[in-house]
């Protein structure tokens, strides 16, 4: 079919209506619209509102803080060698660095002069400035640092000389650089032994080094008249598997080489058991009798 042409103008006239209208908006806002400017009073009121808001944040978070429990510490006199963790962590320590303090007392550590907790891991340059005013050792003169002025004299501990194979472990720890562990550790060796016949043995407890045996030997004696003596020909198992130098096998080749051939004579029946060796025959020796 076809339009008249009255009827196709009408239609053209129709369709540049329709595009006026969606052209107009636009065209309004790109040449009519202004970019709007805020007055001076307007961006005041715009920042106060912001540093309103800042300061809520600031509110809350002080709010928060106050809240937090802190840590709380106190100082008093304290000696490094009998405070527990209790007192450690008044002082301002965590309990993981009082129980390292612990830890290294323990394994026979002391404290002999205030440097000597600088040397403590747990213990930072800060932390030693803030406590050494505070540290009193026993055997020790007080620093003249200290907050109360106090003068407390103890008196010096004298050098000693302590027989290792009679005393007891209460003895045994008034040996300088011999804590509660190492008395314990050096009595029930000497008692699997029979007790030491000379001072290096004592690098074959457990833990003591060369190092501190050098720092020790100068303060102990040994007596050899209190070993206690193995029977070795009425000896039974359970007796020698006790002794330090023995091993099982060992054990069991001694036992059967007295029940075929009879009672030891001496040291050098012992020596026909191939299983012990020259060096193990030398240190059982001033433990045996027959």
């Amino acid at each position: 079919f076809g339009f008249t042409k009255r009827e196709y103008n009408a239609l053209l006239g129709l369709f540049g209506l329709l595009m006026l209208a969606i052209v107009t908006p636009y065209g309004y806002e790109r040449f009519f619209v202004k970019e709007e400017i805020m007055s001076d009073f307007e961006t005041k009121a715009i920042q106060d509102l912001g540093l309103i808001a800042k300061n809520e944040y600031n509110r809350s978070d002080f709010r928060r803080k106050e809240n937090e429990v802190p840590v709380r510490s106190s100082l008093f006199n304290f000696d490094p060698n009998l405070i527990g963790i209790g007192e450690w962590k008044k002082l301002g320590l965590s309990t993981k660095q009082a129980q390292s303090i612990l830890n290294y007392r323990n394994k026979g550590g002391k404290f002999y002069k205030i440097d000597d907790l600088k040397k403590m891991y747990a213990i930072s340059a800060k932390m030693f400035e803030r406590l050494q005013p505070y540290v009193e050792i026993a055997g020790m003169q007080p620093s003249s640092n200290r907050k109360n002025f106090e003068v407390k004299i103890y008196p010096k501990k004298e050098s000693i000389q302590i027989e290792i194979n009679m005393a007891d472990t209460t003895k045994l720890d008034e040996i300088k650089g011999i804590g509660a562990a190492f008395a314990r550790r050096i009595a029930k060796y000497r008692d699997r032994l029979g007790g030491f016949h000379q001072k290096e043995q004592l690098m074959e407890v457990f833990g003591l080094d060369s190092i501190k045996f050098e720092e020790i030997k100068s303060q102990i004696l040994i007596d050899v008249s209190a070993i206690k003596k193995i029977n070795i020909n009425t000896a039974d198992f359970e007796t020698l598997k006790n002794h330090p130098y023995l091993k099982y096998k060992q054990i069991n080749a001694i036992i059967q080489y007295r029940k075929q051939h009879g009672n030891y004579g001496g040291i050098a029946d012992l020596k026909k058991l191939l299983i012990l060796s020259p060096q193990t025959i030398e240190q059982l020796t001033p433990y045996l009798e027959f």
